[in-house]
């Protein structure tokens, strides 16, 4: 990630006011919830919270871990009154600073588009998560074609600021399988999600 890229939510998706944005996030939860439950995870790690909301909202959709780390590399955006037992960690996605194997669940959602290297990302993802890894990234080029279709981005082609690779769901399937293997697909429109287990 170089550092004039953007990270973090560019459009606040999570607090949006509009009805469509509203659904499409909907259906974005449901996926995500619905893959973090199966996981059933005691100690969870999430990689690039933002600002936490994904994480907030996974830990109410199932029953609380013991430990729960969300981390990026600007934690400034988190807020101070997480619910326990978020805990938040300033942490480059390159070099996390845990042993391997150190979490059941490692989330990772909305991050690997923004990375010069996603494969190193994905692998240092893969290393510290002991049973399960939850990915998800927009799914392309539908995810342009939209923000094309609501009049944004138009001189980029439709692409959002700080996206700086692009994946097919096929595209994402073939990275995560090199470093996973594929248990679970969610397809909410315009995003793909895998949970994995880590290839050793």
């Amino acid at each position: 990630m170089t550092a004039d890229n953007v990270v973090g939510n560019h459009y606040d998706k999570y607090g949006t006011s509009n009805p469509i944005a509203r659904a499409l996030m909907s259906g974005f939860m449901r996926g995500a919830t619905s893959l973090y439950r199966l996981a059933a995870a005691d100690t969870v790690l999430e990689v690039g919270c933002g600002e936490g909301h994904l994480a907030r909202a996974l830990l109410d959709s199932a029953a609380k871990p013991s430990r729960f780390e969300i981390t990026d590399l600007d934690i400034g955006r988190v807020p101070t009154d997480l619910p326990a037992p978020l805990q938040p960690k300033q942490a480059d996605v390159y070099k996390l600073p845990y042993p391997d194997d150190s979490f059941d669940l490692v989330v990772c959602c909305e991050v690997l588009e923004h990375l010069e290297d996603p494969e190193a990302g994905l692998a240092e993802v893969a290393r510290v998560a002991k049973h399960r890894v939850l990915l998800s990234t927009p799914w392309e080029p539908v995810w342009r074609a939209m923000n094309m279709a609501r009049g944004k981005y138009l001189t980029d082609l439709g692409n959002t600021p700080g996206h700086i690779q692009h994946f097919s769901r096929r595209g994402l399937e073939a990275l995560a399988g090199r470093h996973l293997s594929i248990l679970q697909r969610r397809s909410p429109l315009p995003w793909t999600m895998l949970l994995g287990a880590p290839a050793r």
